[in-house]
């Protein structure tokens, strides 16, 4: 057997007598490394005669070329051997009984539980779910909604700006800018809503840094003050799950809407709880109005449009309807309040409106 039929026996034995990745590669380098026996040979092709050259130099192409066959072959081989033995080792066994405290002894979030309802309701209404950035620029939290540079109302949002310049970017102070956003895209008509955190410096029994709000916009021809308040009345009774809820309508100031009001429901107060639908006195749960012409001239819409925008807090509905004293619990991580006010992630009764 010359010396090439016994180059070739010997890289195929030494292939398939190899049990690892480590040992294979070993292998590659030792006959194809810089300084590896297939590639000593091949440099030594250049001292031979021209027909000698060209036999061996076929001959151990062709051993190359077979070798990186068996290689790739067997490389694939150990990793599924690799695999197969892992998965041996992470078994599962099915039969097992399941741990005493399981998935479904957890509990949603009051927030969540909330926004899940939110989103259920104003979706039966035929609003479409829209969402923006935390970060925003001066533009969409400010300007474009009517609260030009040192206008007053920017004192009332105990802004977070982040950058060198004052007007680069903020913690969005609300969620309107994403009314903007959606505005901007020129599609009408237009019925949405904005769920999402916002940030204010502000830290108290009813204010906490961080908190969620929801924003609604419906924009088209001929959208009026009536459609707004027969929105707003079936929102709330549907979520209070209230048909005889009462309301009034309060004239306010937002920069963003003219007119602008806030809206209270009815309730009871009594000894620090409040009975949502009962009693004489009022309390205040959001604030709405018509979009003020400014704002649809910075996005430059056509003055034939009209719409109305409603915004409300999260956490404020949650504790309304929950009973829930203090704004900061929401965010303690106390386990024990969580098993008291959380939901169970088997209960989607108030869900049910799609």
């Amino acid at each position: 057997m010359d010396r090439i039929s016994q180059l070739t026996h010997s890289v195929l034995d030494d292939i398939d007598n190899c049990r690892d990745l480590e040992s294979l590669e070993n292998l590659r380098v030792k006959y194809f490394g810089k300084n590896g026996v297939i590639t000593s040979e091949l440099k030594s092709l250049s001292t031979l005669e021209k027909e000698e050259k060209k036999e061996i130099g076929k001959k151990l192409n062709l051993i190359k070329n077979t070798f990186f066959e068996k290689f790739e072959k067997k490389k694939k081989n150990i990793e599924v051997l690799i695999i197969n033995e892992k998965l041996k080792e992470e078994d599962v066994d099915v039969s097992l009984p399941s741990r005493e405290n399981n998935y479904f002894d957890s509990k949603i979030h009051p927030i969540t539980q909330t926004i899940n309802e939110i989103v259920s309701i104003l979706g039966a209404l035929g609003l479409t779910y829209e969402e923006g950035p935390d970060i925003e620029d001066d533009f969409h939290n400010f300007t474009a909604l009517n609260i030009p540079e040192n206008h007053p109302a920017r004192q009332m949002h105990d802004t977070f700006y982040l950058g060198k310049n004052s007007n680069d970017y903020v913690l969005r102070t609300h969620t309107s800018p994403v009314q903007i956003r959606a505005l901007k895209k020129n599609d009408f008509p237009l019925k949405i809503f904005a769920p999402g955190r916002t940030y204010r410096c502000d830290s108290d029994l009813t204010h906490t840094p961080m908190f969620h709000q929801v924003e609604g916009l419906v924009v088209d021809e001929n959208i009026t003050f009536a459609n707004l308040k027969w929105f707003l009345e079936k929102f709330c009774r549907m979520f209070f799950d209230n048909e005889n809820l009462e309301f009034r309508f309060r004239p306010s100031y937002f920069p963003f809407t003219e007119p602008s009001a806030e809206v209270d429901i009815k309730c009871k107060i009594s000894s620090g709880k409040i009975s949502i639908g009962d009693g004489n006195q009022w309390l205040e749960i959001l604030g709405c109005g018509m979009v003020h012409p400014n704002v649809f001239a910075k996005v430059g819409i056509e003055q034939k449009l009209s719409g109305f925008a409603f915004g409300m807090g999260i956490e404020r509905l949650a504790m309304l309807k929950y009973g829930m004293p203090d704004l900061r619990n929401f965010y303690d991580g106390d386990l024990r309040w969580l098993n008291h006010y959380g939901f169970s992630f088997l209960d989607n009764s108030d869900l049910s409106w799609k």
